[in-house]
């Protein structure tokens, strides 16, 4: 059997919705839908670059915990809010990628757990052999 690891962000939403904030098998990692939570407020409130580099700095410090980085990250997906707005947020997420760029799709949603929440990004990296 393969060794499983979790990653907690400490969030009292792990243990009510049954999660966590990423989790390691087999070299595969996947990391949860993640927001621009700060000190327990949305971050960056109408602004979707600095919601999406939020997002993504979260995202780096589970990884980090678990021994990778932003360079092993294969796949993002970001479910946004306004479409419309999608060169503020691919802006954000091509700057925090440049030179290492994973496969990705934004996709527009009908809304998040808050309506202050411009946007949530998933990530699937893989460890180097």
């Amino acid at each position: 059997m393969t060794d499983v690891r979790r990653i907690f962000s400490g969030s009292p939403w792990e243990k009510v919705v049954g999660y966590c904030r990423a989790i390691e098998r087999g070299g595969v990692v996947a990391v949860s839908g993640t927001t621009s939570m700060k000190d327990g407020r949305v971050f960056g409130v109408g602004d979707p670059a600095a919601q999406t580099s939020r997002c993504l700095e979260i995202i780096e410090g589970a990884l980090r915990e678990l021994g990778l980085s932003r360079t092993d990250v294969i796949r993002t997906r970001l479910f946004v809010t306004d479409i419309a707005r999608w060169e503020d947020f691919g802006r954000a997420h091509g700057e925090f990628f440049r030179g290492c760029e994973p496969a990705t799709s934004m996709v527009e949603v009908a809304a998040l757990i808050d309506p202050e929440m411009l946007v949530e990004i998933e990530a699937d990296a893989v460890r180097a052999k």
